[in-house]
């Protein structure tokens, strides 16, 4: 059973007032700290949230198949090339990168479980929106995003066993199949409808495409937002979980971006394959630890996921606006005579993006 927990702080001062110095229905109490049963509010919250919420990512994952070539989509399928690296970056470097951040900070072994646990999820959803904006391969981009999950049902279990058995018992940890296979549905059904609509009109793909990509916005910082209301009072946790939270989604977005260099893999490939590298579905994450640890450990590692999902977003804003500016600035200092001879080129061997022609020569 799935329940969630709140942890309230009281200040000194009420607690002088007061001969009791907890609630009679907190399930811990440790000096002044507490950790209360969610209220039938917050779960009332919860319950309206993941609804709205589940119902905007399909429109948005509908959106973002209207972007999606058969033709190009089926291709990676057949030359699995870039999905190959990009499942050496899911799986690979991910988990190993986990594992060296918490030998490297030396944090509890409840915290350490936590941090690879995050390290094994698949990619998220929300790196198909983000690689819209920066003009990534969306065919490369929604493969990737559906084999990892697919492919997690299978590695997250070997990769937990792998690297967890140092600190615990890889079986005390309930992977939700039914979870992940949930989010499977609920992104091939809606990239399917949309695939089959940019083939049918490809006009009216590119205006729900367009509407589509600025809701996907929306909806990746609502997502943040949500999460600090209904996990507000579980941020006191060790710094050191702060520090790998912020450098685990970078170290994924730079290696990602590395390796899918060293492959070989075009420009814009590199910058979805890093994307889906470090952009992890937390949701899953959070989902994982609720099933698998008591309330005690929770109050442990319970606000990482959230952590995590904050510093990837952030870091993603960063590169997003860092490839707006490059290509404004490489537009503007770019002699007229050399932008024309690109734009005749870019007709020809370009991809074209969502409506944007890619200015790099591939």
């Amino acid at each position: 059973m799935q329940t969630n927990f709140l942890s309230q702080q009281f200040n000194a001062g009420s607690l002088a007032e007061n001969s009791t110095a907890c609630p009679a229905n907190a399930t811990i109490c440790d000096g002044t700290s507490c950790v209360l049963p969610e209220d039938n509010f917050n779960q009332t919250l919860s319950v309206v949230l993941s609804t709205v919420l589940t119902i905007m990512l399909a429109l948005v994952m509908f959106s973002m198949g209207c972007n999606v070539e058969l033709k190009n989509f089926l291709g990676h399928i057949k030359r699995p090339w870039g999905i190959f690296v990009g499942f050496l970056c899911q799986f690979g470097i991910m988990p190993l990168t986990a594992f060296l951040l918490s030998l490297a900070f030396n944090i509890l072994p409840i915290q350490a479980v936590v941090v690879l646990i995050m390290g094994c999820c698949p990619g998220g959803t929300a790196s198909n929106v983000i690689a819209y904006w920066v003009d990534g391969d969306m065919d490369l981009s929604i493969s990737m995003t559906t084999c990892s999950t697919l492919l997690a049902m299978g590695m997250m279990p070997l990769c937990l066993f792998i690297y967890t058995k140092m600190w615990t018992d890889s079986d005390a940890i309930v992977l939700p199949y039914d979870s992940i296979g949930l989010s499977l549905v609920a992104l091939v059904i809606p990239v399917s409808f949309g695939i089959f609509v940019n083939h049918k009109w490809p006009t009216k793909a590119k205006i729900i495409l367009k509407v589509g990509s600025i809701v996907g916005a929306v909806l990746i910082v609502l997502i943040a937002v949500v999460g600090g209301i209904l996990y507000k009072g579980s941020w006191i946790i060790s710094p050191k979980l702060w520090i790998i939270g912020t450098i685990f989604p970078a170290a994924g977005y730079t290696l990602g971006f590395f390796l899918a260099r060293v492959a070989g893999l075009s420009w814009h490939r590199c910058r979805t394959v890093s994307l889906e590298t470090g952009m992890q579905n937390t949701q899953l994450c959070s989902t994982i630890v609720q099933l698998s640890f008591t309330p005690e450990q929770l109050e442990l590692m319970f606000t990482f996921p959230l952590i995590y999902s904050i510093f990837q977003l952030l870091f993603a804003l960063l590169i997003l606006g860092g490839y707006r500016l490059y290509r404004r600035y490489r537009v503007k200092t770019k002699p007229d005579i050399e932008k024309t001879a690109q734009k005749e080129d870019s007709k020809s061997s370009a991809k074209i993006n969502g409506g944007f022609v890619s200015d790099e020569i591939k």
